[in-house]
């Protein structure tokens, strides 16, 4: 997709963060946009900018684990705008920090649910549509360099990536018959308010966690997010790699490089001799060109990480305290 010019784009997560970020560049770019977001607030402010800007923008309140929802969000599209969406953009997300031993299953399924769950809706809602307009299109989700990792401590953000981005590679070969575009954007640290959706948006009836969590941890969560990449530059990003079609859009210098270092570790799973190699270069101090895939990354040095606000520990990716299972020291205190 080359021309955005008077076509329709549908984001998810578009109030805020990297969704509203696409949004922007979207609308500037001359599409029409319709922003779907759980938060009425966001929502709100989102709408309050389009207005002065006078791009053609509409808002729906959408949970995007509400399969019925997604439904209604797709036939309002097409009530508003006359058709179903040329762009689909999948951004909407949720993270939660702690031990994976120390995991609820409301953990999981609230990460899931969001991460997974809401993707699959948006493709199986919107896809068919597409299909039968019979103009093409592109499809598109913000994964999540995560989805190339593992780490005990975000657990079940990082397997709901890994998920989304097989998914989408599979649709990616799939659509191309019919004309439809797929990419999976890769971004690694993004100055959102990501880290508001723990306190904020999950629902009452998956409350229950097994991590550590409060208005403090989120509080030194929020630090961390303001140093990654601008929402507008990510959406850059991804509009570049929508016109020359790429499927894995990571928004770095160094990002064949990244991916290439972080896959080899599965060639050293098979093997005696690879695990042996894998836990020498764990024992040896980063090189230059890990810190500078750091730097990328998280947007700052990895020696010198921002400063959390002031105060005692607070626990931040810690399990609860009074789950006795759990290492000590990773309990908070």
């Amino acid at each position: 997709m080359k021309d955005f010019a008077g076509k329709i784009a549908f984001i998810t997560g578009g109030a805020c963060g990297a969704g509203f970020g696409q949004a922007q560049i979207f609308a500037e770019a001359g599409m029409k946009v319709v922003i779907a977001d759980v938060r009425q607030d966001h929502i709100d402010e989102a709408m309050e900018y389009f207005k002065k800007t006078g791009a053609p923008v509409h808002a729906i309140r959408l949970d995007v684990t509400d399969r019925a929802g997604y439904a209604a969000a797709a036939d309002e599209t097409e009530r508003v705008f006359g058709s179903s969406p040329d762009l689909l953009v999948l951004t909407a997300g949720v993270n939660a920090f702690g031990p994976v031993e120390a995991s609820t299953f409301e953990d999981f399924d609230w990460v899931m649910g969001v991460n997974l769950g809401g993707v699959i809706n948006g493709l199986v809602t919107f896809v068919p549509r597409m299909i039968k307009a019979g103009r093409g299109g592109y499809v598109a989700a913000t994964v999540s360099y995560g989805a190339f990792g593992a780490t005990p401590f975000v657990a079940p953000y990082t397997a709901s990536k890994m998920a989304v981005l097989n998914l989408l590679e599979s649709y990616w070969q799939a659509l191309k018959p019919y004309g439809i575009g797929v990419s999976a954007l890769c971004p690694a640290n993004i100055n959102s308010r990501i880290y508001e959706a723990a306190i904020k948006t999950r629902p009452e009836s998956l409350k229950n966690t097994g991590y550590n969590v409060s208005e403090e941890t989120q509080a030194v969560l929020a630090v961390t997010n303001k140093t990654g990449i601008d929402p507008r530059d990510l959406a850059e990003s991804l509009k570049r790699g929508i016109e020359t079609e790429t499927f894995l859009v990571i928004p770095y210098p160094s990002a064949a490089r990244m991916v290439e270092i972080d896959m080899r570790r599965f060639a050293d799973y098979t093997s005696p001799e690879g695990m042996k190699r894998l836990e020498e270069r764990k024992k040896q101090p980063p090189t230059e060109e890990q810190k500078q895939i750091f730097r990328e990354k998280e947007g700052y040095e990895m020696d010198q990480a921002p400063e959390a606000p002031q105060g005692p520990d607070v626990g931040f990716g810690k399990a609860r305290k009074d789950l006795d299972w759990v290492a000590p020291e990773n309990r908070a205190k």
